[in-house]
């Protein structure tokens, strides 16, 4: 297992390598599930659309909310295909951080022409 930051940068690595072969411009789905298979290929371990639970109080809800990768039970990964990422993007990953209590999200806007200006991480 990686600790935290060599995983962040080994993720940002299969991240870039799937933007520079694939571009902008595609959905969401495809950019998935081209990076959890750079990711598996590196022997990392990686789950897509995993429930998160929303609790309030006593009750815990399923109301359909997934993250789109979850890696190592470490990082969340939020992909995002939009013309420009929102404080509205930022609070879904730190909220999904925070009821998964994972510590760390990388944030990741493929839809730009270079993977730099579309990366956002957070840790709790």
């Amino acid at each position: 297992m990686l600790v935290n930051e060599h995983l962040t940068e080994e993720i940002l690595r299969c991240a870039y390598k799937v933007h520079s072969k694939l571009g902008p411009g595609l959905l969401e789905s495809a950019y998935q599930a081209c990076l959890k298979y750079e990711l598996m290929k590196t022997g990392i371990e990686v789950r897509s659309e995993v429930p998160v639970s929303l609790v309030y109080e006593e009750i815990k809800l399923d109301c359909g909310y997934r993250i789109d990768l979850l890696v190592e039970s470490k990082v969340i990964l939020e992909l995002k295909t939009v013309e420009k990422l929102t404080t509205v993007h930022e609070a879904q990953v730190l909220t999904y951080m925070k009821f998964a209590e994972v510590k760390v999200g990388l944030l990741l806007n493929f839809n730009t022409k270079s993977l730099k200006y579309g990366i956002k991480r957070f840790v709790l």
